[in-house]
C-alpha cells in the first residue's frame, strides 16, 4: 500500500485507505442538541413539491439519530456534528460522540473545526471577485502573473479553479510528506509548496481532463494577493467573511485555534499511529485548506456560495459569473461535476474538506433550499471511504432519497 499523504480534501479523487480507528462510542447521544424551530409554524411543512426532501418530523429525526450513531460506531469517528435546514421546516442539529478523547468532552454544535478544502470555495470566490473588478480574466494564462509555472503560458485561471490544469499535486510529493510529518509545526511558504509540485512534470496537458490538485489553489492564492494588493487572509476577511456575517470563520496565519474547538485525530503521521493534530500548523494547506469555522457559519456560507449573494441580498459575485461558476463538467465519479471551486453531487452544491484530524461537508440543495453541514474530528478512512462521505450519504438516504450524496472511492496512484 502506498504511503497515505496528508490530505487537503482530495475532492473527487480517492483517498488511500488507512483503516478504521476503532474508538469506543462514549455517551451517545452525548451533546445532542434539541430541534429548534426555524419558523413560527407549530408543525413542519410538507416537502416542497418535487424537491424529494422529507419533512423533518420527530420520526425522521429519530431515524437520523439512530443512523448517525450507527455510522459513528462503524467508522470509529470520535465525534460528529450534523445540521440540516430546510425553509419552513424544523431544523435538525445534533452532536454525537466526543470532542476530546483524553477527557471525554462531548462534541457540541458550537465548537470551532478545521474545514480543510472548503477553503477552496473562499479562495475561488476571491478570484471571481477580481474578475468582476476587471483585474483578471478567467481565460488569462497564469504565466501572465506568476513566473516559473510549468505550462504557465497555457494554463488558464479557469483551468486552475476547475481542477483541469494538469499540475502535479504538491501534497503527493514524498519529500513534502516527510517534511510535514517530521515537523507538523513547520511553517511552509506558498513558494515552497509550489517547489514540491514543480519538481514533477505536469501529469497531462492543460484542460485535457479533471484532476484534483491543491497546487492550483496555491497559485490562485498568490494571484489574489498580487492583484488585490492584500494578504489573502485579509482580502477574504474584508471582502467575503465580513459582508457574509461569518463572525466565527477564520483564515489562520499560524497554528492558533480559536476556543472552544474539538481535538482532531489522524493516522497521517510519521509513525502511522493515531495522534491529536489540533496544534498542527496549517500553513501547508494555505489557500487550499487552512480555514477554520463553525456549524452555523457554514450553514450561512452554504447558501451564500451556491447563490452568489450575501445574506443581505447584495451580490457577492455577478449573476453572469455565478452562472459560469456553477457550470460543473463531469468528473470520473458518476453523478458528480466540478465547476469553479465548487462541486455538484447529485444536485447538492458545495464542497467538502479533509486534512489530518478533521473532515467537513457543506452542501446546499437548490431544489428545496436544504442545507447540510457535517463536521467531524477524524480523517481516518473506513473501508477506503472518507467518513464525511459516509455521514453525508447516511443523512441524504433518509432526508433526500432522490438526491443521495455520494463520492465513492476511486483508485488513485501517487
Amino acid at each position: 500500500m502506498t504511503t497515505p499523504h496528508p490530505r487537503i480534501r482530495r475532492g473527487l479523487a480517492a483517498a488511500v485507505a488507512t483503516g478504521a480507528l476503532l474508538v469506543p462510542l462514549t455517551g451517545l447521544p452525548a451533546g445532542a442538541a434539541p430541534l429548534p424551530a426555524v419558523t413560527a409554524a407549530d408543525s413542519p411543512s410538507p416537502s416542497p413539491s418535487g424537491s424529494g426532501v422529507r419533512a423533518m418530523s420527530p420520526e425522521v429525526a429519530k431515524e437520523l439519530d439512530a443512523r448517525l450513531q450507527e455510522v459513528l460506531r462503524e467508522t470509529g469517528t470520535p465525534g460528529v456534528t450534523v445540521g440540516i435546514w430546510t425553509p419552513g421546516q424544523e431544523s435538525y442539529v445534533r452532536s454525537f460522540g466526543v470532542a476530546d478523547k483524553s477527557d471525554g468532552q462531548p462534541m457540541a454544535p458550537d465548537l470551532y473545526m478545521r474545514i480543510g478544502s472548503e477553503t477552496k470555495t473562499f479562495t475561488v470566490t476571491a478570484l471571481l471577485q477580481l474578475v468582476d473588478q476587471g483585474k483578471v480574466s478567467l481565460d488569462d494564462p497564469i504565466g501572465k502573473y506568476i513566473d516559473g509555472v510549468p505550462n504557465g503560458n497555457r494554463i488558464t485561471l479557469r483551468e486552475l479553479a476547475g481542477m483541469r490544469s494538469g499540475l502535479f499535486n504538491y501534497s503527493n510529493d514524498e519529500g513534502f510528506y516527510r517534511a510535514l510529518t517530521s515537523d507538523p509545526q513547520h511553517v511552509f511558504s506558498p513558494q515552497r509548496l509550489l517547489d514540491y509540485s514543480f519538481r514533477h512534470p505536469p501529469v497531462f496537458p492543460p484542460g485535457e481532463k479533471f484532476d484534483y490538485s491543491n497546487t492550483n489553489l496555491i497559485l490562485l492564492g498568490l494571484l489574489v494577493e498580487q492583484r488585490s494588493g492584500q494578504p489573502l487572509d485579509q482580502y477574504i476577511q474584508r471582502n467575503i467573511l465580513d459582508p457574509a456575517g461569518l463572525k466565527h470563520t477564520v483564515f489562520p496565519t499560524n497554528a492558533d485555534f480559536p476556543e472552544p474547538h474539538a481535538q482532531g485525530y489522524s493516522r497521517q503521521t510519521a509513525d502511522g499511529r493515531d495522534q491529536d493534530t489540533a496544534d498542527w500548523n496549517p500553513s501547508w494547506a494555505w489557500a487550499a485548506g487552512a480555514m477554520i469555522s463553525t456549524l452555523q457559519d457554514m450553514r450561512v456560507w452554504a447558501g451564500t456560495v451556491a447563490s452568489g449573494e450575501f445574506p443581505d441580498g447584495s451580490r457577492m459575485i455577478s449573476p453572469a459569473l455565478q452562472k459560469e461558476r456553477l457550470v460543473t463538467p463531469p468528473t470520473p465519479v458518476k453523478g458528480a461535476g466540478y465547476g469553479l471551486g465548487i462541486f455538484d453531487v447529485r444536485g447538492w452544491i458545495g464542497h467538502n474538506g479533509s486534512l489530518p484530524g478533521y473532515e467537513s461537508l457543506t452542501v446546499h440543495l437548490p431544489a428545496s433550499g436544504t442545507t447540510l453541514v457535517v463536521l467531524l474530528n477524524t480523517d481516518t478512512d473506513h473501508d477506503g471511504e472518507e467518513p464525511s462521505t459516509l455521514f453525508g450519504r447516511a443523512v441524504t438516504e433518509i432526508v433526500s432519497p432522490d438526491h443521495v450524496f455520494d463520492l465513492p472511492a476511486q483508485p488513485t496512484a501517487h
